[in-house]
């Protein structure tokens, strides 16, 4: 894959533009790089650089400065009319899926072991490439371009993107207990928004039988549809009708067999607190998500009482 220069170019100086109102922003507060990094919460280097033009933020980042230093949505505006995309290289082998995701108009979405690439933070994403990747700048150059492509379903009139997350993904340790609490508040605040809803399989339904791969179902605007799935390093695609249907059909069971999004929210939530708690990290979900936690709590607590016989009264001769 070769390397762009993330300081150059017109989308490159769009980036520079909102790293500068961001600075500005700060001092105006008078804030510190590293008071604002805690207050996120992220390293104090990501504050330097998104400043500095050489790091896209992704837009939960615009969202929280906006809250902390009271600019009353303006980083949020900015990051969406700033066009981050053509500053990334994405692998010859998965370019032809990030084209579709740039213009898809539905993304249905199973996933195994990992959070999908459309919903991970950028802290969890560079564990990912961190653990197979020694150089630093290709990670941040494969991390920059996963980040681009999230940025068209985050937008309020984004595309419709369904996710069902086998349970594995929010259970298995990727970059430590920190990026994992991250990750799942962050799938907890991108499943409020009206175009993403987010569905987890769980290991207790016995009966479940999810596929053996991640997968993904690709509306593009004229209506035609494509089966994407991975191997090692290689993208392989189908339009052909007979395999759509199949995998169509195994999603919709999945789908229906899954946890609803509201009992898959206390089920991140869940997670999320098993890393660890802080409420800075809790979304605006967080209470509703709690709530359908607490009521799991009680039912199993209430199963894991002794039972007592009834009484009850014999019947009239």
């Amino acid at each position: 894959m070769g390397r762009r220069n993330g300081v150059t170019g017109q989308a490159a100086t769009s980036g520079a533009v909102f790293g500068e109102v961001l600075r500005d922003a700060r001092e105006r507060a008078g804030w510190s790089q590293g008071k604002l990094a805690g207050e996120i919460p992220c390293d104090r280097s990501l504050i330097t650089r998104i400043e500095a033009g050489s790091r896209v933020p992704d837009v939960g980042f615009a969202e929280a400065c906006d809250r902390l230093l009271g600019t009353d949505g303006l980083l949020r505006r900015l990051w969406h009319r700033i066009d981050w995309y053509p500053v990334v290289e994405h692998p010859d082998w998965f370019r032809r899926r990030a084209q579709m995701d740039a213009v898809a108009v539905a993304l249905r979405e199973f996933q195994m072991q990992v959070v999908p690439g459309l919903l991970q933070t950028e802290a969890y994403a560079r564990a990912l490439f961190a653990r197979v990747e020694p150089d630093e700048e290709v990670v941040q150059e494969r991390v920059l371009a996963r980040m681009s492509r999230q940025q068209r379903f985050l937008n309020d009139d984004g595309p419709l993107l369904l996710a069902v997350l086998d349970e594995s993904s929010i259970r298995r340790v990727v970059g430590g207990p920190d990026v994992m609490r991250e990750q799942c508040a962050h799938l907890l605040a991108v499943g409020e928004r009206p175009n993403i809803r987010i569905q987890v399989a769980p290991f207790t339904i016995a009966h479940l039988r999810p596929p053996n791969t991640s997968m993904s179902l690709i509306t593009l605007p004229d209506g035609h549809e494509w089966v994407y799935s991975e191997s090692l390093d290689r993208g392989h695609f189908s339009d052909d009708p007979a395999v759509i249907a199949r995998h169509t059909r195994t999603y919709d069971l999945l789908r229906a067999d899954a946890l609803s999004t509201r009992d898959s929210a206390a089920t991140i939530c869940e997670a999320m607190e098993g890393y660890g708690d802080d409420d800075q990290l809790r979304p605006q979900r967080g209470d509703l998500a709690q709530e359908q936690l607490q009521r799991r709590q009680r039912r199993q607590l209430h199963r894991g009482r002794p039972r007592h016989p009834r009484r009850r009264p014999r019947p009239r001769q």
